[in-house]
């Protein structure tokens, strides 16, 4: 693992160029006119919680600090120390740099060996403008049990904003964290993030993805079984329209013998939306026995949403079970007409079709008000006439 100071971050990201569309990673997500300076200030946000939960901890986060509302007796969970140095992010991403150089508010979160949370941490970023750089630390110790929910959202639809995340997951021996991070930041957001996840002998990280807002940016995701027995399964289900652009980057990494992985993205399109999923499977020579999968499917509501999937592989042992699968399609015609036929509007049965289209990937999320909500938000993007 790489260990980076504030220091040499700083450093190593004023010498880095912005990624351009002659990069692999960047080729369909341009970034011409980006330009943070251009950002207006912040206002004063509604921190009402996006998600109506029981929940064990919660902290409330803007541009202009970090408040711990309520924390649990006998966990970490406290401001992250300002000299942290991160031990997880490359030293080749430049927003990912920038954000080690500049964060101010970020979240320390440690579950001591054994301990187990019944009811989940819950941590609301709201965006109200300007530059917002947030980070958080999470380390489950050996044993330990907890769900953490992490919810991005702008103060009001018009917010002009940057956004730039990283997170850093410690899974250490027979450990579990539920991990869900949703994202519903305005259309006027360029929003990046860095989420990456470190995996101990038989931990498990059950992790869920939502996206729906934003303007246009870059979402990195990686797990790195380090550990035998290590189980990481990463649910993701996104939903763009106008003009959109949303850009996952996964990334499994087996490193031990006897680990497993599942990830599952699925995604729809209306308007001029655009998205880009890039998923890489890599199997180290001593990772034999890995069982790994990753599949990502896009469901076009328009004639002009386009969707880019590309999906790799890179094994270096060869007693291993790898597959992936990569599907893009448009609303079954026959389908529509099958339901219109008995009294449902276009938008209703739209609504129904994309429903059962995100079905299966509702069904892997374990936490009920988690899954509602996403399935709920995921509704709400279909217009209602």
């Amino acid at each position: 693992m790489t260990t980076l100071t504030r220091e040499q971050a700083a450093k190593r990201f004023a010498e880095l160029p912005l990624p351009s569309t002659s990069d692999e990673h960047w080729r369909f997500t341009d970034l011409r006119g980006f330009d943070p300076q251009e950002v207006p200030g912040s206002r004063a946000p509604d921190m009402k919680p996006a998600l109506d939960l029981d929940v064990a901890g919660r902290v409330l986060v803007t541009e202009n600090g970090i408040e711990i509302a309520s924390a649990p007796e006998g966990i970490t969970f406290e401001p992250l120390p300002a000299d942290y140095e991160s031990r997880l992010v490359p030293d080749d991403d430049k927003f990912a740099l920038e954000n080690l150089a500049r964060w101010e508010h970020g979240l320390l979160v440690r579950v001591p060996k054994g301990v187990v949370l019944e009811r989940p941490l819950y941590v609301q970023i709201t965006s109200s403008g300007g530059s917002l750089f947030w980070r958080m630390v999470v380390i489950a110790e050996e044993g330990a049990r907890f769900s953490l929910i992490e919810d991005y959202s702008s103060a009001g639809d018009d917010t002009v904003a940057y956004t730039n995340a990283v997170v850093e997951l410690f899974v250490e021996q027979a450990a579990k964290i539920e991990y869900v991070s949703l994202q519903n930041l305005s259309r006027e957001t360029w929003h990046f993030g860095r989420h990456k996840a470190w995996l101990e002998r038989d931990s498990e990280l059950d992790w869920v993805i939502g996206g729906f807002g934003s303007k246009r940016g870059k979402v990195w995701i990686e797990n790195d079984l380090a550990g035998p027995g290590a189980t990481s399964r990463v649910t993701g289900a996104y939903f763009a329209d106008g003009t959109q652009h949303l850009d996952y980057d996964t990334f499994q990494e087996h490193i031990a013998p006897n680990t497993e992985s599942d990830f599952a993205f699925k995604g729809a399109l209306r308007g001029n939306a655009t998205a880009v999923w890039r998923g890489m499977i890599r199997v180290e020579e001593g990772a034999q026995k890995t069982n790994a999968y990753q599949e990502n499917r896009s469901l076009l509501l328009s004639d002009t949403a386009h969707a880019d999937s590309i999906p790799g592989l890179e094994i270096m042992a060869n007693d291993v079970r790898c597959t992936h699968g990569a599907t893009l399609g448009r609303v079954d015609r026959e389908q529509m007409f099958y339901l219109m036929a008995r009294g449902l509007s276009r938008a209703e049965a739209e609504r129904l079709i994309v429903r059962g289209f995100f079905q299966d990937v509702l069904d892997r999320i374990e936490l009920e008000p988690v899954r509602d909500a996403l399935g709920a938000a995921l509704e709400a993007r279909i217009p209602q006439a």
